[in-house]
């Protein structure tokens, strides 16, 4: 069986605070020019994509030099919910979550819920990893991937639903705990309710020269 995961890539559609706008549009049509091509307009982290480490670190590998095989995962999926708005996810829940066994898995795909608010600014009020959780996966080698804008919590923004008004995060501390150490981070994965708790994720990038991230296909694979 076979699953895309991923966010499609249009015109208006949701991005982190502060990046670019995507669009998407024509730029040669069948009735004017005999054929179709298009133009992309689209920052490095839109929709459903991966981190290179230097997407946080200045000195950190970029997309295009890492194997293409790092990004053919055995995943495990674990599900957090129920979440509160801006909930910190803890070491202990994460290991209470998984049993306190991650098994023979390089990412770990945490359904904390916030899929459903996709297009709305609730999204941004998504719950986040602590510090030390992030520590958590770094001793067990896993990386994460996740159905929000990221693992960090995000910038609420004017008017951002339950957390308007509140202390604005500082920082990208589990960004940075997974990326120095070489693990990935998957971020705005969609349709992961009904996965089973296994599966195969395949989510490569674009090669971008000196990149620091990619937009990618997610797609979930698993034997019914």
């Amino acid at each position: 069986m076979f699953r895309d995961l991923s966010r499609p890539i249009e015109t208006g559609m949701p991005t982190y605070p502060g990046d670019p706008a995507v669009t998407l549009a024509a730029d040669a049509t069948h009735e004017a020019d005999g054929y179709a091509t298009s133009e992309l307009r689209t920052g490095s982290h839109a929709g459903t994509h991966v981190d290179a480490p230097r997407h946080t670190l200045s000195d950190g590998t970029t997309i295009d030099e890492v194997d293409p095989g790092r990004f053919a995962f055995d995943a495990r999926l674990v599900d957090l919910r129920p979440l509160e708005p801006r909930e910190a996810i803890a070491p202990e829940a994460l290991s209470e979550a998984v049993g306190g066994e991650t098994g023979p898995v390089d990412l770990l795909v945490f359904r904390t819920g916030w899929a459903g608010h996709w297009g709305t600014e609730r999204y941004r009020d998504h719950p986040s990893l602590t510090e030390a959780a992030a520590e958590w996966c770094r001793d067990r080698a896993v990386g994460v991937g996740l159905d929000a804008f990221g693992p960090d919590p995000t910038p609420a923004g004017e008017g951002a639903g339950a957390a308007a008004g509140s202390d604005e995060p500082e920082g990208t501390p589990v960004h940075d705990v997974l990326l120095n150490s070489g693990l990935p981070i998957v971020e705005n994965l969609r349709g992961l309710d009904g996965l089973p708790a296994r599966f195969r994720l395949y989510a490569f990038p674009l090669r971008l020269r000196e990149g620091d991230g990619s937009p990618v296909r997610a797609v979930a694979e698993w034997e019914e």
